[in-house]
């Protein structure tokens, strides 16, 4: 072999040498780049949820009488809480007549207050002729008096009017026998404006006891 063989194999061996060692370079950058975790994307965003607004409490409105409750009584003026009267305070004035027709007997009511009177509640009572008051019969016990409430007067009684009504609570039927004095309280009113609603109520709760004196309370 001669010299210049020689030199060319060790030239052909000193590339191959050099070319090994790029690709060993070159393999070690990609093996380190693929080994390299991917990128990720930032978490979205927390959203809040917007605060609740607090719901205003209500205040209630102390509901104010319609008109001033009459004399000697007090109170809201509803018929739940209506202005209120004791002992022998009245509205209006009840007489029974002597006698008992097919209807009933018939009573004359005078109203006493200053406005007009529209619904009311009358309570009845029955007195044999030594003035002792009478059961009723017709229920499963025996009962002390008779009422029948609301639009009972046939329309409006106006201040001072005087009318005369018989009763669908009171029928010639439930008249016990023997009865020889009736008489009625009218214990609550219901007072109307000018359009003809009621707006305020009255009441006395002393004027119908289930025990009543002949005559009534004095």
């Amino acid at each position: 072999m001669g010299e210049d063989d020689l030199m060319a194999r060790r030239m052909v061996r000193g590339l191959g040498i050099a070319g090994l060692g790029v690709c060993l370079l070159a393999c070690g950058n990609k093996s380190t780049s693929e080994a390299a975790p991917a990128a990720t994307s930032p978490p979205p965003p927390t959203v809040s949820a917007p605060a609740t607004a607090t719901a205003p409490v209500a205040t209630v409105v102390e509901k104010k009488p319609a008109r001033p409750c009459p004399d000697r009584s007090a109170g809201v003026g509803t018929l739940d809480d209506p202005c209120k009267a004791t002992g022998k305070t009245r509205i209006m004035d009840v007489t029974a007549g002597k006698k008992v027709g097919d209807k009933g007997p018939t009573f004359k009511i005078v109203n006493n207050a200053k406005d007009q009177i529209q619904y009311g509640k009358i309570v009845v009572y029955f007195y044999d002729k030594a003035g002792k008051q009478m059961d009723l019969g017709g229920g499963d016990k025996p009962r002390r008096k008779l009422s029948c409430a609301g639009n009972i007067f046939g329309g409006p009684v106006k201040p001072a009017e005087k009318i005369f009504v018989n009763f669908s609570c009171v029928k010639k039927e439930d008249v016990p026998k023997g009865a020889t004095t009736i008489e009625g309280e009218v214990q609550t009113v219901g007072f109307t404006d000018e359009s003809g609603q009621i707006d305020s109520y009255w009441r006395n709760d002393d004027l119908v006891p289930d025990n009543r004196p002949k005559g009534g309370i004095k």
